[in-house]
């Protein structure tokens, strides 16, 4: 078998940390043939698209081997995991992707459901299972939000790994400038909800495969910061599901396995869903470090068993 990674530069991956590595690695145990590529290293040939892919030694890692350009139908499955932000790139990407797709190569995850599910927009399909939450681009519809429910987040649309999340308060200084700001002048839409106290026990991060949750770690904010995200120094501990946790996971499968979204990290904070992870999910290797379970060699074995 034979498989591409299309990720950020490998240079600047940490092995130590970072998902991709995890699950490079795992294909490697199960004698898997690993390239990689970014998506700037994708090319159209006529109906055939083509990757100039090195590829790569990861136990230990890292060995770079020969670089070639390959066309992509002859990966057994493709890894889409850059990193957002989700910009015209990224998108032009992910339909040269689709082209591999028709012919016959499984790509992970669906290149039209990573386009249609952004990944704070497409938990509002189970808004019922959200914290209240609006989204709009009007500063007048953003502040009667923020005094209805007194404290609450703004999140851009567009964001990762909490970058640019803020916290204010109804009676907050400036409100209006800030939403103003965050906006561009009511140019862009944002994120607003009702802030949840109860992050500062941790925000769960569950890891499911396949339509199955798998593995999941609970994220405590550090250092007086709301922001629980790993990126963001949030510490990652031991946790169990909760069956509120358990349920909201099961809600979700069925949707997931039918829009072809295999690998998915669900953000869960006091038994309510924050978001929905599908460009490129983390926590892996925490996951590992604390469970002493391989869960990158299990998502390797579900995905072996569909391609």
């Amino acid at each position: 078998m034979k498989f591409l990674f299309v990720i950020d530069p490998i240079k600047n991956i940490n092995p130590l940390k970072d998902s991709s590595a995890a699950l490079m690695q795992a294909s490697s145990k199960k004698n898997i043939e690993i390239w990689s590529c970014t998506p700037q290293d994708l090319e159209a040939r006529g109906d055939e698209v083509w990757a100039s892919s090195v590829k790569v030694e990861v136990n230990p890692w890292i060995s770079l081997k020969e670089n070639h350009c390959i066309p992509l139908a002859e990966f057994n499955c493709i890894w889409m995991r850059k990193d957002p932000p989700v910009n015209e790139a990224y998108l032009y990407a992910t339909h040269l992707l689709e082209v591999a797709e028709r012919k016959g190569v499984k790509v992970i995850n669906k290149p039209s459901s990573l386009r249609a599910w952004n990944e704070k927009l497409g938990a509002l399909r189970y808004s019922h299972l959200m914290a209240p939450t609006i989204v709009a681009s009007k500063v007048k519809d953003l502040i009667n939000f923020a005094n209805i429910n007194n404290e609450v987040v703004i999140k851009p649309l567009g964001g990762k790994g909490g970058q640019g999340v803020i916290r204010i308060n109804k009676n907050s200084p400036g409100i209006k400038s800030i939403i103003e700001l965050i906006t561009s002048q009511e140019e862009l839409p944002v994120m607003m909800q009702k802030f949840i106290p109860e992050v500062i026990e941790g925000d769960k991060r569950i890891i499911i495969v396949n339509g199955e949750a798998i593995g999941s770690i609970n994220r405590i904010p550090q250092g007086g910061d709301f922001r629980s995200n790993l990126a963001m120094g949030g510490k990652a501990e031991p946790t169990l599901l909760t069956e509120k946790e358990k349920s909201i996971c099961s809600e979700l499968s069925q949707h997931f396995k039918d829009e072809g979204l295999f690998f998915v990290g669900i953000d869960v904070i006091n038994g309510m869903l924050s978001e929905i992870n599908v460009t490129s999910p983390t926590g892996l290797r925490e996951i590992e470090n604390l469970s002493n379970q391989n869960v990158s060699e299990e998502v390797i074995e579900k995905l072996v068993d569909i391609i």
